[in-house]
């Protein structure tokens, strides 16, 4: 028999207020309003409000105190006197006086792809001199214009600087990471943060939680996703984080625009600028001259009632800087977006309250002071969820919320059905339901049984009736059975739960007990609640939880074994090493991977020299720790991407994945010599090794494993008769 059919006979009798139609009708409206707010949000209509609102929010916020970590050398209409484009000299010149200062990081958000005037040679000495230096490329797709970095900066100096734009023109979103076929781009900010951060040994690295994500210090930066907040759809490519830019102080600020510490670039090359407002700090250089026009447009460049005024291009980097910073080093809220479901229901949740509130207070001014007091609660909510760094949907809320508060109000129809049952007839047909029922007044006194109940209790109801749980349970049981029922009667919400429940006969059963309150039409509650015997249903269910958990034992038993096997089949058991086995699949699924992507493959082939020598003084023990430290230096000379392996005795190998050219298999050759030689203490004696290496490439020397190996083999042996400790290309 059903919950409801139960519910509604006790209505009948009871002469209750049926409040399922009234529930039923909220329901559909706040569904109806929901979906016809949703339809438009996914549309894109609502894109803009949203966006709006998000910028109020910006706006309202409270100012955040300076942190001293950036200063931007402007190039403003003073320093264009020099000339523009401004010559390279001249950029060579500022930047010696920068570093001079003992910045932590220097940006230079200038474009230096071809030589400008006068100074080119100086401006590379620059470069060459400071590895604190990052600059800028504008990355583009394949086929379209791009502006190429400074060719003298490494790549780990130079970082992009594109710029995401929302429909409406104004930039919300940072690009941290842009891959542009198989190479991975930093942007301009990211790298700034990360040589800033360095020396608080915080590094750039997959969030432990998500390999997805980005770990910088406390903060885990979160991928955005075309649909994130009020967003429909739009570009989601590449590494995309929300902004949340912080406030700074505005009242010395033109046009309200809030900004970073400024010197103007004619000062520095005039030795005007005092050092305290570079050491140690973040030193951007960019126009902000209005004559370049390279302003942007972020939520701080407008208001509701004032015309929108952008920011230079450099400022706005020194936005996406602090906050990476401020977010790594103080924990400072980075601004997240809700999974879609928590947004639906965050919008049905105020679309539903606009329906029960109208619903329930039929006073007209008490009802127009609750819509303003929940609107503003709203608001409220919303914008101290933005505090703490989640923008949460304002504008659908807002909308479902009136919308039901409309619809509700002028469609409001309170039908009251009051049908008088008697006790009588209510018995006899809650005596034909198999499930024990009961109904309590509010003193939680027993008003009506069915013979269910009192067969399954093992008193007449004679005997119950007019009396309380107290009378005839175990205290313990009596607290539960209290607790629940004022908890409906507090709460007037329906509740379910599981309990023990003692007969007359001394038995203990597992029920599961539903509760809900009704109303008649005088005012007077009713709980009535109905009863399930879960006795042997519980008891299965812990016998299969017992079987699961000793199956889940079995299997993880088992997998640790098969982890253990493979370790020891690919691995070389006294150095740890992956061993010849290893080695040779990891050699052909390198040629195979390099074959696909046109990329170079280096194998070294390394022997040790003077090593038969320490077995023969020091003994076999001494010469298995010399390997074992052999092993280590050799690991700690090479990328994570590079295999080191033992291919036995005093021989290993390593494999040199995607390398550029084969210079680079000689610098890596060079710098593992270096790490042999280096003294090693066995039991109180020094002793030295060297090695000879024979270095073979893939594809220019073979493109067969065993060929490339043993081309490997007979350069090292060349090096053995070249005199050792030096390394021979095939």
């Amino acid at each position: 028999m059903s919950q409801q059919f139960i519910k509604r006979l006790v209505q009948l009798v009871l002469g209750l207020k049926p409040s399922f139609s009234k529930g039923h009708r909220e329901l559909i409206i706040t569904v109806t309003v929901v979906i016809l707010v949703l339809l438009l949000r996914s549309l894109g209509l609502l894109q803009s409000l949203e966006l709006t609102a998000l910028d109020q929010f910006f706006h309202l916020r409270p100012q955040e105190s300076p942190n001293h970590r950036i200063t931007i050398v402007a190039v403003d209409e003073a320093s264009l006197r020099h000339g523009f484009p401004i010559a390279d000299g001249v950029i060579a010149e500022l930047l010696t006086k920068l570093q001079a200062h003992q910045p932590r990081a220097i940006g230079l958000d200038i474009y230096r792809d071809v030589p400008i005037k006068y100074g080119y040679t100086e401006l590379v000495q620059a470069y060459q001199a400071m590895p604190n230096l990052v600059g800028v490329e504008l990355l583009a797709p394949e086929g379209k214009q791009r502006v190429a970095p400074p060719p003298q900066l490494n790549p780990q100096q130079v970082g992009f600087n594109n710029i995401v734009y929302d429909p409406d023109g104004k930039v919300r979103r940072s690009l941290l990471y842009w891959h542009i076929g198989n190479q991975a781009h930093e942007s301009f900010a990211l790298k700034l943060a990360a040589l800033y951060l360095k020396p608080e040994n915080i590094l750039p690295q997959r969030a432990a939680n998500n390999p997805e994500s980005l770990q910088l210090g406390k903060a885990v930066f979160t991928r955005f996703t075309g649909n994130d907040g009020a967003y429909v759809g739009v570009d989601a490519r590449g590494y995309q984080i929300l902004s949340n830019f912080p406030k700074r102080d505005c009242e010395t600020a033109k046009k309200n625009v809030c900004s970073y510490q400024q010197v103007s670039m004619a000062d520095v090359l005039a030795d005007k600028v005092s050092p305290n407002l570079i050491k140690d700090r973040i030193v951007l250089i960019g126009s902000t001259a209005a004559s370049i026009k390279e302003g942007v447009f972020i939520p701080y460049s407008s208001r509701l009632i004032s015309g929108a005024e952008p920011i230079p291009g450099i400022v706005l980097q020194a936005y996406f800087v602090d906050q990476l910073i401020s977010a790594a080093l103080d924990g400072r809220p980075l601004l997240q977006a809700w999974p879609d479901v928590w947004e639906y229901l965050w919008i049905f949740l105020w679309s539903y309250i606009g329906a029960v509130t109208t619903w329930q207070i039929r006073r007209p001014l008490t009802s127009i002071l609750t819509v303003i007091f929940s609107c503003l609660l709203l608001i409220l909510s919303a914008y101290l969820a933005f505090l703490s760094g989640w923008w949460i949907p304002l504008i659908p809320s807002l909308l479902t919320f009136s919308g039901s508060v409309i619809w509700i109000t002028y469609h409001l129809a309170y039908t009251q059905e009051e049908l008088k049952r008697s006790k009588e007839f209510l018995q006899q047909i809650i005596n034909t339901i198999a499930d024990p029922i009961f109904v309590k007044n509010e003193q939680l006194q027993w008003i009506v049984l069915n013979q269910a109940y009192c067969q399954f209790i093992g008193y007449p109801d004679t005997m119950l009736i007019d009396k309380s749980d107290i009378d005839f349970f175990p205290q313990h049981e009596v607290e539960v059975f209290r607790k629940q029922d004022e908890l409906v009667l507090t709460t007037q919400h329906p509740q379910e739960n599981e309990e023990e429940f003692t007969d007359a006969y001394g038995r203990t059963h597992l029920i599961e007990t539903k509760r809900s309150l009704h109303k008649d039409a005088a005012g007077n509650f009713f709980l009535v609640g109905v009863i399930r015997d879960i006795t042997q249903r519980k008891l299965m269910e812990d016998e299969l939880r017992r079987t699961a958990a000793e199956l889940f034992r079995s299997n993880h038993e088992l997998k640790l074994k098969e982890d253990k096997l493979r370790y020891l089949a690919y691995h070389d058991s006294l150095t740890g090493l992956p061993n010849r086995k290893f080695f040779a699949e990891q050699l052909q699924e390198s040629i195979n991977w390099a074959h696909e992507n046109h990329l170079l493959l280096g194998l070294l082939f390394i022997d040790l020299d003077g090593f038969k020598q320490v077995n023969d003084t020091l003994g076999h023990e001494m010469g298995d720790r010399l390997l074992v430290i052999i092993g280590q230096r050799l690991s700690n000379s090479l990328r994570a991407s590079d295999t080191v392996s033992r291919l036995g005795g005093d021989e290993f190998t390593v494999l040199l994945r995607a390398i550029p050219h084969q210079q680079v298999a000689a610098k890596v050759a060079e710098k593992i010599m270096a790490s042999i030689t280096e003294p090693i203490v066995l039991n109180g004696y020094t002793t030295k090794v060297s090695a000879s290496i024979g270095i073979s490439i893939y594809p220019h020397t073979s493109q067969d494993a065993d060929t490339l190996v043993k081309q490997a083999d007979v350069a090292m042996y060349r090096a053995k008769n070249l005199g050792k400790n030096c390394y021979e290309f095939f």
